[in-house]
């Protein structure tokens, strides 16, 4: 791929609007700009532009901002009768317990050897879990987990900024557990009132579970909005399945 057409960033430059990535009739729809640095507050300007990193061993950082963007609001989370199920056992059986940020270096690392849906390897570089723990101990980055008898079964980890909340990536290591986190993510965020989870990319998996596509303009408008509200408190309870599995009252 070539680089020669797009911004270069040296390190602290402001990101281009996200309106200048890369059209549809492009190599790479959605790619930004390459360069810059991977520190906490770039990560954080990009964020709150609607723009992330996704690049691969040997390539420059390169920034994007898709068009349409993948979300998944978080009252239209498919909870299919299967998963429902599995979820029913997992809250009854003793052993088995959703955590928030307990042992997110393992989450991240974990989610470093289990490849996006249709790619050959991951986009977790070495560079990348440095910067996303850094993020974390800044508070920004935060892992979902599910634990069977003790044991990490599967898990997630996700960029928040106020009430904005990006998804990034998710393991398992047993049938369902990266759906129960996933699940329990939006059950936090139902309970804190948070209607948007960012997806970044559209894939059939998160499709199934109700993910859709929005314009880039709405999304970067719904992040400006909610990046601004008080911090959420990442700390998960048990209630707040309730507000997965229980009747929602109707409009």
């Amino acid at each position: 791929m070539a680089f020669m057409r797009l911004p270069w960033l040296d390190p602290g430059d402001p990101f281009p609007n996200p309106s200048q990535a890369w059209g549809p009739e492009q190599a790479a729809p959605g790619l930004l700009a390459a360069g810059g640095a991977l520190d906490v507050d770039s990560l954080c300007r990009a964020y709150a532009g609607g723009i992330f990193p996704w690049f691969s061993e040997g390539q420059p950082i390169l920034w994007w901002s898709t068009d349409p963007r993948m979300v998944l609001f978080t009252d239209e989370f498919r909870l299919h009768r299967s998963l429902r199920k599995t979820l029913s056992r997992f809250i009854e059986t003793s052993g088995c317990e959703l955590r928030i940020d307990t042992v997110f270096d393992a989450v991240i690392r974990a989610c470093a050897g289990s490849p996006r849906e249709g790619q050959a390897g991951t986009w977790i570089v070495p560079d990348m879990v440095k910067a996303y723990t850094a993020l974390h101990r800044a508070g920004h980055a935060h892992s979902v987990e599910t634990w069977i008898d003790g044991e990490l079964a599967g898990g997630l980890y996700c960029v928040a900024m106020g009430q904005a909340v990006f998804g990034e990536s998710m393991f398992t290591r047993r049938t369902d557990a990266s759906k129960i986190a996933l699940a329990g993510l939006v059950a936090f965020c139902r309970h804190h009132g948070v209607r948007l989870i960012d997806c970044q990319q559209n894939t059939r998996h998160l499709a199934s579970m109700g993910a859709r596509e929005i314009p880039r303009s709405d999304f970067v408008a719904q992040v400006a909005h909610n990046r601004l509200k008080p911090a959420l408190r990442w700390r998960f309870d048990p209630v707040y399945w309730h507000d997965l599995l229980l009747p929602r009252p109707s409009a």
